[in-house]
């Protein structure tokens, strides 16, 4: 016999809906909703009608929100500069200087008697600038447009040097600045002395009495030259001189705030065009005897050894006592550059030797 079941073990009992992904993400996002609410919504309130309330009532919080700081750096746009634009044909005015003498490259190793045949740049281009000198460039220098009077120039230039140095004073100024770690030193090279320098020893003069000249290379053949120049061209005082090395005083009542307008060369402008240094014919000899000469000269031993940027001090003195001797004489440039070379010689041809 079989039990009657009651009708209400038959009746299914309806189970919890599973709340989808959805609603998932909805509660994680509600810590403050109590487990109540969160029953009743679940339980009576479709999923549709639960986006559309929980968006209308609460509204996202800073809270919610990633992490954003108070104050992010923001880049800020530079102002825009106003640019001045100058009137048509306005220029500055150009620079003027009463040096009185020309403005050249280089004042001990050209010879202005010696007029150039030709030049490898156009005369036009001044290496001063355009405009900016009121000197005209002719290809090799800037003449003065001022009247020279130089009885006038030397005497303004005697009173700066004022009274001269004692002996006690020229030691203590030889004893600072002669050794090798002078930070007053100016290096004289191949081009000797040139404009540019004039500006650099005005510029040490500012903070020290005295500057120290190292020469090395072709104008050490000529020191009296370099020393002319110097103290010809800045108004100052040799005062020691060994070898290559120079000092070269201010003067006592030096101003630098007196200062002459030494205008800057901006480039070094091409050497112009000379006539030959080797004529095929040495004047007073025939081509033979010429040949004959020169075969002589290239067989004979070498009486010096010449290094490139060396000191050239006593060349002059060593050729002038081997022609007492022998009517030629060869030196040895191997290691010396063809420029130097030609300079060397010009040098050596402007010395007048005396005959054996």
């Amino acid at each position: 016999m079989t039990r009657p079941t009651s009708p209400s073990s038959s009746v299914p009992v309806p189970s919890r809906p599973t709340p989808s992904g959805m609603q998932r993400k909805l509660l994680s996002f509600s810590p403050l909703l109590s487990l109540r609410t969160l029953t009743l919504s679940l339980t009576s309130t479709p999923p549709a009608l639960l986006l559309f309330s929980r968006s209308k009532k609460h509204s996202p919080s800073p809270c919610d929100e990633p992490y954003d700081p108070p104050f992010s750096a923001v880049p800020k746009s530079p102002a825009p500069k106003s640019k001045t634009r100058s009137p048509i044909g306005d220029k500055s005015p150009a620079l003027h200087s009463d040096l009185p003498f020309d403005f050249r490259y280089s004042y001990s190793e050209t010879d202005a008697s010696v007029k150039p045949i030709g030049f490898r740049e156009p005369p036009r281009f001044s290496p001063f600038g355009p405009g900016l000198l009121d000197r005209k460039w002719d290809g090799v220098s800037a003449p003065a447009n001022v009247e020279v009077h130089r009885e006038r120039d030397s005497e303004a230039w005697n009173s700066v040097l004022s009274d001269p140095l004692t002996e006690e004073e020229i030691e203590q100024l030889v004893e600072r600045y002669r050794h090798d770690d002078c930070s007053r030193q100016i290096n004289l090279g191949r081009g000797g002395v040139t404009h540019n320098m004039l500006d650099d020893i005005h510029n040490h003069w500012k903070r020290a009495e005295a500057v120290r000249i190292k020469c090395l290379g072709v104008p050490t053949l000529d020191m009296d030259s370099v020393c002319f120049h110097l103290e010809d061209k800045t108004g100052g005082k040799i005062i020691y001189r060994k070898i290559n090395i120079l000092l070269l005083y201010r003067g006592r009542s030096y101003d630098p705030k007196q200062r002459p307008v030494i205008p800057l060369m901006l480039w070094k402008p091409l050497a112009p065009i000379y006539p030959r240094l080797v004529q095929n014919v040495t004047k007073g000899l025939t081509l033979e005897e010429t040949k004959e000469m020169r075969n002589r000269g290239l067989n004979s031993p070498a009486l010096l050894k010449l290094t490139r940027n060396g000191v050239y001090v006593n060349v002059v003195a060593r050729v002038r006592e081997a022609f007492k001797t022998s009517e030629v004489v060869r030196l040895d440039c191997t290691h010396v550059g063809t420029s130097d070379c030609k300079k060397i010689g010009v040098k050596l041809r402007q010395c007048k030797f005396s005959p054996s």
